[in-house]
């Protein structure tokens, strides 16, 4: 069944971008209309002559008010129009599908596989919808049916993220199929991490991080002392730790990062005797470090794009530079800093300009070794460089 479409029409400029293949409409591109739009709603979008220019629909998020889904007049947007998007994104998948070292992986990454707003993740067989937009919620259905009729699929859960009020909307993700038991036990690249699908916005691991975990494993560990700074469950100090590093330490100011870190050390048969992980504000432990004389051979630093402690506010377009400053400070010489980011109003450039700026203030020679972005199946568009959100620096302090 078709659903009824909003004609709004739109000037020039909008249309060139649009045609140029960036997905993004911002509220501005239809002030001039004056159409009262609805989550959900279909858009179909015209110039000021009537003539077709796309079909998208109304989704409000952080960084716009929707997203084009297609620039073929003949394509309406229906429940075949999704399974076919999901079809796609499976088969490109192909490779992550067949990798028995790996079982944890995006499926499905939004605009970069034609419908922004919507992110399909799996873990083992059992698949996460995110949904971005009450708007893109409203196709929940059809969703959920093209996920069914796949052959691997055991359970689905879903994750809205989009309460007003920046709290995480929903209690029980469950959704369809059979229930997993939790923590279920994900690879990747061998190693072993412990999830919960079913446990708030975050599942215990960022797939993103996937590539970032396994060059640290594989080529800055081995008998180095390794600082996680922001570490969540810790996946970066485990791959670490199997990569042979001497010892870990994990830094997070969340209670339940003590026991999540600890559960990701045992799955993976590694003793935490000779891991410290330490439940504290992340600029309190750099000042502690700082004061005693700690050094660090690498130091991880991926803390979110806005965060707030009692005492401390932390923007990432901001405030990085400063904490990299701190960092610095208790990198030993010739030691590596990886520094990531995922926030989309830092690009590229301005993220290397945050490293320059703060090793010139700090009197410190470096060298960039090497720069990471999203991995693979996280595809992404050109048209639409902010989908290419991950910057990961691998920095050496000379």
């Amino acid at each position: 069944m078709n659903r009824k479409e909003q004609k709004l029409t739109v000037d020039e400029t909008v249309i060139q971008r649009l045609k140029s293949g960036n997905p993004l409409l911002h509220k501005e591109d239809f002030e001039a209309t004056n159409h009262a739009l609805t989550e959900g709603d279909v858009i179909h979008i015209t110039d000021d002559r009537g003539k077709f220019v796309a079909r998208a629909y109304y989704g409000k998020q952080n960084v716009g008010i929707g997203w084009v889904l297609s620039l073929d007049e003949g394509e309406d947007i229906t429940a075949s129009f999704f399974q076919s998007k999901i079809e796609e994104a499976v088969r490109l998948r192909k490779r992550s599908y067949e990798d028995e070292e790996t079982t944890a992986f995006r499926v499905f990454n939004g605009e970069g596989d034609g419908i922004g707003g919507l992110t399909i993740d799996r873990y083992n067989h059992h698949y996460v919808v995110t949904f971005f937009s009450e708007g893109m919620y409203t196709f929940k259905d059809w969703v959920i049916e093209s996920l069914l009729t796949l052959d691997d699929v055991n359970g689905i859960y879903e994750k809205k993220r989009f309460a007003t009020d920046g709290k995480y909307t929903g209690e029980d993700d469950f959704v369809a199929g059979t229930p997993a038991e939790f923590p279920m036990l994900v690879k990747e690249s061998g190693m072993h991490f412990a999830v919960n699908l079913n446990d708030g916005p975050m599942t215990g691991i960022f797939l993103d991080q996937r590539e970032v975990r396994k060059r640290i494993r594989d080529h800055y560990a081995y008998d180095k002392h390794v600082l996680n700074l922001f570490s969540y469950t810790g996946a970066f100090s485990v791959a670490a730790a199997l990569g042979g590093a001497t010892k870990t330490t994990s830094v997070d100011l969340a209670n339940r990062s003590l026991e999540k870190t600890e559960e990701q050390f045992l799955v993976n048969g590694i003793p935490t005797d000779d891991q410290n992980i330490v439940v504290m504000d992340v600029f309190r432990y750099m000042s502690y470090a700082k004061k005693k004389s700690l050094n660090f051979d690498v130091v991880v630093i991926d803390p979110p794009s806005f965060a707030r402690s009692k005492k401390k506010t932390f923007r990432a377009a901001k405030d990085y530079r400063a904490m990299l400053e701190e960092v610095i400070a208790i990198t030993s010489p010739n030691g590596v800093i990886v520094a990531s980011t995922n926030a989309s109003n830092v690009s590229l450039k301005k993220f290397k300009g945050f490293v320059q700026e703060a090793f010139k203030n700090s009197n410190q020679a470096y060298e960039l070794l090497e720069t990471r972005g999203v991995p693979e199946d996280f595809k992404t568009s050109g048209a639409y460089p902010a989908g290419n959100y991950l910057k990961v620096l691998f920095i050496q302090k000379k």
